[in-house]
């Protein structure tokens, strides 16, 4: 890919520039919907969405006319890219909008932006509401560093590989969640993470039974279990003490021994314990194939 440089004419002749254009919309009240999201909605002949029903109201609102809709979600995404850079190819203004808030933050829009980026397409931004910043700068917590982790993975090793990373975590932590599944999410963070660790929770951002708690992550649990679960989350995490650990050879016995005792083979558990404990795969291989190892399943190997 070459490089490119592409100069948005809207500031200064008020002309909405043809290119593929990320406009964020409101996450909750629509007093946020900013006035250069509505000029470039009203402008667009063509808007990607994720619901046409939930948009079309949107933008009916707003008196947005556009000719025509394209669907745009996570199964349909990659097929949209070929339609929309023929589109942006032939000078049209194509606005991509999500339900709610910025798209391509865990919402669709990710891999529209690099198809139109690697065929030097121009990309634009109409920035305005997201939940992730709206949630990080009302709960209490350092600003000037803070990582988005976005929807943990549902299950399996890849999540609790990445709830260890978030343990580890030296930077304010931003996560999103679904009401259904949060109460397993605070779960799993305490054991991860310890009761202690502080966290601000946030739903219904924006909206009228908008609800921010602060406390510890055991008693967020009680929280959650003490109320109805409704909206989309985001969980805000401080950052884990700044305490260094030394990780013991009966720390990673005892961890291979988990793993085993879910079925786990000797080397995806020598790989997940060296990832999660921050340790080499050498320590944990050793310890694994170890004949002094009393949780140990399966003989020493000989080195080749």
């Amino acid at each position: 890919m070459s490089a490119t440089s592409w100069k948005c004419a809207v500031a200064e002749t008020e002309v909405v520039s043809p290119g593929l254009w990320l406009v964020s919309t409101p996450i909750g009240n629509m007093g946020d919907m900013t006035v250069r999201a509505r000029e470039v909605l009203q402008a667009a002949k063509v808007v990607c969405c994720e619901d046409t029903r939930r948009s079309g109201r949107l933008l009916a609102a707003i008196s947005a006319t556009p000719e025509r809709f394209i669907v745009v979600n996570e199964h349909t995404e990659h097929d949209a890219i070929d339609t929309v850079a023929n589109l942006v190819t032939s000078g049209y203004v194509v606005a991509l909008i999500s339900d709610a808030g910025t798209p391509a933050i865990s919402d669709p829009g990710e891999r529209l932006v690099r198809a139109m980026v690697e065929r030097s397409l121009p990309v634009w931004s109409a920035p305005g509401p997201t939940a992730l910043v709206a949630a990080i700068i009302v709960s209490g917590f350092p600003t000037d560093r803070f990582v988005f982790e976005g929807f943990l993975p549902r299950s399996g090793a890849e999540r609790r590989e990445r709830l260890a990373e978030v343990s580890r975590e030296r930077r304010t932590c931003v996560l999103y969640e679904a009401p259904h599944r949060i109460e397993r999410t605070l779960i799993d963070l305490v054991e991860s993470c310890g009761a202690e660790r502080r966290v601000c929770l946030t739903r219904e951002l924006t909206k009228m039974h908008e609800e921010l708690w602060r406390g510890t992550l055991a008693e967020a649990v009680t929280h959650v279990q003490l109320t109805e679960p409704r909206g989309e989350y985001v969980l805000v995490l401080d950052a884990t003490p700044a305490i260094t650990l030394e990780i013991t050879d009966d720390d990673i016995v005892g961890a291979l021994n988990d793993r085993r005792g879910l079925g786990l083979s000797t080397r995806d558990s020598v790989d997940e314990v060296a990832t999660v404990l921050n340790v080499s795969r050498k320590r944990v291989y050793d310890l694994a194939t170890s004949t002094d190892n009393p949780g140990a399943n399966s003989p020493k190997r000989r080195k080749n």
